[in-house]
């Protein structure tokens, strides 16, 4: 009935306002209004790292109003042909407002769910890279579904995917693969799935048809193009070219082009083997690299506020964060916040928001974000 309409409305509007509040709207104006002041001096443009930084900012703050704005717009809208629809007796829109007022929902909680980042590189793109654990074709084989799993997720929200390095399993899956996600927060979303993920079926790969436990790792990482704080000095480097293992057709094979980078202080390892250039392969090899020593830094940093905090924790990599069960029963659970999901195909094809909202709420909450 549309009648039963009317609560859904009131929810979302009181939903919005709490979003307004949350993003501090009235505030954002005031500082749009300021640095537009600002770039109405004469004189302006002759510091160009300052007007640089300002007209970025000023970007920034237009669009986060703008995108306010536009749902409360398309909520006033939607009411307004409710109260046309209601003094018509027209039924025939109710269909057409469930509809909407659930599309419009979700982009209030998308909304809401970026108040939630407030991270120094939570805007950035992301760095993913999936890694099977011991187990042979089964783990690679979930590894490959996990692959899968995150390329449906950046595509439900429209980020671009780059796959920067791939390297096949010897009968399914894969033994490693390493994607770039573009887009806004990108990090900042997928920063949750870091960790160990653990999937409990019956194997496809055993005649017997029995039940195998498998396990994969996600590592995500920001992409930085620089940052003061990460330092890369040539002699600190060794450099490795190699033929490529990976997809690509015949050309890639056919001459070393793929890279491998060894930072010698730290020891981390990069490779990429996607481009068709040994050079272009070394430049993502680097920007890897580069995210990798940003992450450490995090890391460190990360640990010195908990032992400061006088909090014990470990921060091991076998901790698995979530487990896939596709049999006895069906159930996907987050161990770190409790969050249970009975529908495992539908995570597996990319509803993670669920997990990532839990997660990021519960960062806020210990003062980790």
């Amino acid at each position: 009935m549309l009648e039963d309409l009317k609560p859904y409305f009131i929810e979302l509007k009181e939903h919005l306002e709490e979003l307004r509040v949350s993003l501090d709207l009235d505030k954002k104006q005031e500082e749009i209004a300021s640095l537009e002041a600002e770039m109405g001096y004469p004189g302006f443009w002759e510091d160009r790292e300052r007007a640089e930084e300002v007209t970025r900012r000023v970007s920034f703050l237009r669009e986060r109003v703008k995108r306010w704005e536009e749902l409360a717009n398309k909520l006033q809208n939607l009411y307004e042909l409710w109260e046309l629809a209601i003094a018509e007796g027209d039924h025939s829109l109710e269909p057409e407002l469930e509809e909407e007022l659930e599309s419009l929902k979700a982009r209030v909680e998308r909304i809401t769910l970026d108040t939630l980042l407030t991270g120094p590189y939570d805007r950035n793109n992301a760095i993913l890279s999936l890694h099977p654990g011991a187990g042979g074709t089964e783990s690679q084989d979930w590894a490959a579904m996990l692959l899968r799993m995150y390329m449906r997720w950046a595509e439900e929200r429209g980020f671009e995917v780059e796959i920067l390095d791939y390297l096949e399993g010897e009968e399914a899956g894969i033994k490693s693969a390493t994607l770039l996600i573009k887009g806004e927060n990108a990090y900042g979303y997928l920063k949750a799935e870091k960790g160990v993920h653990r999937l409990v079926r019956i194997s496809p790969f055993d005649a017997a048809g029995r039940r195998h436990t498998s396990f994969a790792s996600v590592e995500v990482i920001p992409e930085v193009e620089f940052d003061n704080e990460v330092e890369i000095r040539p002699e600190d480097l060794k450099i490795d070219t190699f033929r490529s293992q990976g997809a690509g057709g015949q050309h890639v094979n056919k001459t070393d082009s793929a890279v491998r980078i060894t930072h010698l202080p730290t020891g981390i390892v990069v490779t990429c083997q996607n481009e068709r250039s040994q050079h272009a392969n070394k430049l993502t090899a680097l920007k890897i690299l580069r995210a990798k020593l940003l992450e450490r830094k995090l890391k460190e940093q990360e640990e010195e506020l908990l032992r400061l905090k006088g909090e014990q924790r470990e921060i091991a990599w076998g901790n698995q964060i979530r487990s896939y069960v596709f049999h006895p029963y069906s159930l996907v659970k987050d161990h770190r916040t409790g969050v249970e999901i009975g529908n495992v195909q539908a995570v597996m094809d990319g509803w993670l928001d669920p997990f990532i909202k839990a997660y990021l709420q519960q960062q806020i909450n210990k003062g980790l974000s």
